[in-house]
C-alpha cells in the first residue's frame, strides 16, 4: 500500500522562503504537503522531477475573474501560467451585492473598465444572487482548476446602498455609510477577502461615465473598512489617478488604515503624464511600514501596455465611421478592405475619437506605439517607435500604423505601453521589484480579454528577470509569487513547500519555459473572442495534491475552491 497519493522525486526544491534552493522530494497526501526531504515511502503517483524546479503554486492578488468563474471551470490564462489561487474583485468593480434592477448597470461598468464584451455578460451571468453572500455561494457550486477568492466592489455596494445617487457620484450620507458599513462587515463574515475600491478617471462605462466610486469622499471609506475592523478580517484594495494632489490622497489612505486597522494594498505604476509621482507614493509606503502600518503597493514586472490590432477589441482606427462599417468582416477580409486606397484614405481622413468606446483612448500616443512582432517585444527601443519611423519615413504616424495593422492580412499587433514605460526601459519595474515592501501582481487575469494579456506576468517575471537577465534569484522571484502574494491576502496555508501546507505545486522546466506571442480565441458565451497564448516549461501544475495540467495541457482535474475569506492553517 502507497504511503502517499503522490511523490516528486528529486528536484531542486524553491520552497517559496529565503532559503536557498535544494534537492529533495516531496511528499503529499491528500490536499496537503505531508514531508520535504528524503521521502522513503511510495506514492500512488510519482513524478521524476530531476533537473526541475519544484515550487509552491503561484498567488496572484490582482485578477478580474469575478464573471468567467460563474460560467467557467478553467481560469485561464492565468492557471497556464503555475497559479494556483486569485484573488478576484480588484479595483472596485463586480457583481455584488446587486439588485436585479441594476444588474444591467454593473454590466455597463464592468464592460467598460475591464473590456468584458456585455454580450458575453448577459449570457454567461446567471445572476443566482442578490447579495454578495449568495454570490459567494453561487460560485461555490463549481468546481475549477485553482482556488478562488473575492473582494467585496465598491461600485456593487454603492449601487445596492445608493441607486441614481451613486451613478451620479453624489456624495453618501450618514445612513448610507452606515448600511456600507453593515454590508462590509457581514461580507467579511460569510468569506470576502476585503474590499476593492476605484478613483481612477480611466475606469468609466464605454458612454464615459465615471466609475460610482470616483469621487467617494473619506468619511465613506473610512465606514466601510471600519466594517472590515467590526470583523476582524478584510484588507482594502485601492487604484486611484492620484489627483489633484497625490501627496494628500495618500495622506486619505492612510488615516483610513490608522482609523481602521486593517492592511491596504494600492496599485503603483508610472504614468507618462506624471512620471516622478510613484517616487513619492513608494516613499510614502515604505514610511508607513516603518510605522508599523500595513499599505503596501502591487507592482508590475514590465511595462503596462494594450495591445491593438484587427484582431483584438481596439486599434486607432477602432472609433471611425468607415472603420466601423466594416468592423465585423473576418479579420483577413478586413485587412484587404482597409488595403484598398480609397478605403486607406478615407479612413485616415476620419476622427477616430469621436466615435471611439475606448475608455483609454486620451492614454494613446503614437510618440508609445511599436509593432509587437512576434516572439513578443516587451522592451521597445524609442527609435522603433511608430512617431520615429514616420519622421524618418516622411509619413504620418497615422499612416504608418495603419498600414503595421494591415500586414499578414491583419494579423499584427501594436504593442503600446500605458505606464512604466517614460523612459524607454524598465527602471520603473526593476526598482519596484526591488523593494521587498512591493507586491508583484496587476496581471488582470480575466479582464481586458482582447487588448491586454498580463496574466503570464509569473512567467515573464521568471524569464526576463530570473533567468535571461539574471537580476534577482530563483528563490527570491519565487517568494515574490508564492508566500509573499500569499502572506498579503491573509492565505497562510499556502506559498510555502513545508509538511502542513496546502499541495499546491509547480514542476519547472527553466531552460524551456517561456510563453508564445499572443493569439484570439472566440470560446467566450456569445462567441466572445479573448487573447490567449501557449505557455511552455511547466512540466506540471499541483492544485491540492491533483495534477491540473501537464506539459502545458490541462488533465481535466477540477479540485480548486471558492476560499471564503483569510486561512490561518489548512482545513480538511
Amino acid at each position: 500500500m502507497p504511503e502517499y497519493d503522490l511523490v516528486i522525486r528529486g528536484g531542486t526544491v524553491v520552497d517559496g522562503t529565503d532559503s536557498a534552493p535544494l534537492e529533495a522530494d516531496v511528499g503529499i497526501i491528500g490536499n496537503r504537503i505531508a514531508t520535504v526531504g528524503a521521502v522513503s515511502g511510495s506514492g500512488s503517483e510519482e513524478i521524476n522531477a530531476k533537473g526541475k524546479l519544484v515550487t509552491p503554486g503561484f498567488v496572484d492578488i490582482h485578477t478580474h475573474y469575478d464573471a468567467q468563474a460563474v460560467w467557467d471551470s478553467h481560469m485561464s490564462p492565468s492557471s497556464s501560467h503555475g497559479v494556483t489561487t486569485v484573488v478576484m474583485g480588484n479595483c472596485g468593480v463586480g457583481f455584488a451585492p446587486c439588485k436585479p434592477t441594476d444588474r444591467e448597470r454593473l454590466i455597463e461598468l464592468m464592460e467598460g473598465v475591464e473590456d468584458i464584451p456585455g454580450a458575453v455578460m448577459h449570457e454567461g451571468l446567471n445572476w443566482e444572487w442578490e447579495s454578495f453572500g449568495e454570490y459567494l455561494t453561487a460560485l461555490e457550486r463549481r468546481r475549477r482548476d485553482i482556488d478562488i477568492c473575492a473582494l467585496l466592489p465598491h461600485a456593487a455596494v454603492r449601487v445596492f446602498v445608493m441607486g441614481d445617487r451613486a451613478i451620479n457620484l453624489e456624495n453618501a450620507n450618514q445612513s448610507d455609510i452606515a448600511h456600507m458599513r453593515q454590508i462590509a462587515r457581514e461580507a467579511m463574515q460569510v468569506g470576502a477577502f476585503g474590499f476593492s475600491t476605484s478613483r481612477s478617471l480611466s475606469h468609466k462605462t464605454l458612454r464615459g461615465d465615471p466609475t460610482p466610486t470616483l469621487r467617494a469622499q473619506e468619511e465613506e471609506l473610512r465606514g466601510i473598512a471600519l466594517g472590515m475592523k467590526d470583523a476582524g478580517s478584510g484588507m482594502l484594495e485601492m487604484v486611484s489617478e492620484w489627483i489633484p494632489d497625490h501627496n494628500e490622497e495618500f495622506a486619505m489612505l492612510r488615516r483610513i488604515i490608522e482609523a481602521s486597522g486593517r492592511p491596504a494594498v494600492f496599485t503603483l505604476t508610472q504614468r507618462h503624464s506624471r512620471p516622478d509621482v510613484w517616487r513619492d507614493l513608494l516613499a510614502h509606503a515604505d514610511q508607513a511600514a516603518r510605522d508599523g502600518l500595513s499599505i503596501r503597493p502591487v507592482v508590475a514586472p514590465r511595462a503596462i501596455g494594450v495591445m491593438l490590432g484587427l484582431a483584438g477589441s481596439q486599434n486607432p482606427f477602432s472609433g471611425t465611421p468607415t472603420y466601423r462599417s466594416i468592423a465585423e468582416l473576418p479579420v483577413a477580409e478586413r485587412a484587404r478592405r482597409m488595403a484598398d486606397p480609397d478605403v486607406r484614405r478615407q479612413i485616415l481622413s476620419e476622427d477616430p475619437k469621436k466615435g471611439s468606446t475606448f475608455p483609454l483612448f486620451h492614454r494613446l500616443s503614437f510618440d508609445f506605439m511599436f509593432r509587437f512582432g512576434n516572439p513578443a517585444n516587451y522592451l521597445p527601443a524609442k527609435q522603433d517607435s511608430i512617431a520615429a519611423i514616420a519622421a524618418r519615413e516622411g509619413r504620418t504616424p497615422p499612416e504608418v500604423a495603419y498600414d503595421i495593422l494591415i500586414e499578414d492580412d491583419g494579423a499584427n499587433f501594436i504593442y503600446m505601453p500605458l505606464g512604466n514605460y517614460a523612459g524607454g526601459d524598465l527602471t520603473v519595474s526593476e526598482t519596484t521589484l526591488d523593494n521587498r515592501n512591493c507586491i508583484m501582481g496587476l496581471g488582470d487575469g480575466g479582464a481586458h480579454v482582447a487588448f491586454i494579456l498580463d496574466a503570464g506576468y509569473q512567467t515573464w517575471l521568471l524569464t526576463h528577470w530570473g533567468r535571461d537577465r539574471k537580476r534577482w534569484d530563483v528563490a527570491e522571484l519565487i517568494r515574490r509569487m508564492t508566500s509573499d502574494t500569499a502572506t498579503a491576502a491573509g492565505l497562510h496555508d499556502r506559498g510555502i513547500l513545508a509538511a502542513g501546507k496546502k499541495a499546491d505545486v509547480n514542476i519547472i522546466d527553466w531552460d524551456r519555459l517561456g510563453a508564445d506571442a499572443p493569439y484570439v480565441v472566440s470560446d467566450l458565451p456569445a462567441g466572445g473572442k479573448r487573447l490567449l497564448q501557449t505557455v511552455h516549461g511547466y512540466d506540471a501544475t499541483i492544485v491540492s495534491g491533483n495534477v491540473t495540467f501537464r506539459d502545458g495541457q490541462p488533465t481535466g482535474a477540477l479540485p480548486g475552491k471558492l476560499v471564503r475569506g483569510p486561512q490561518t492553517v489548512l482545513a480538511a
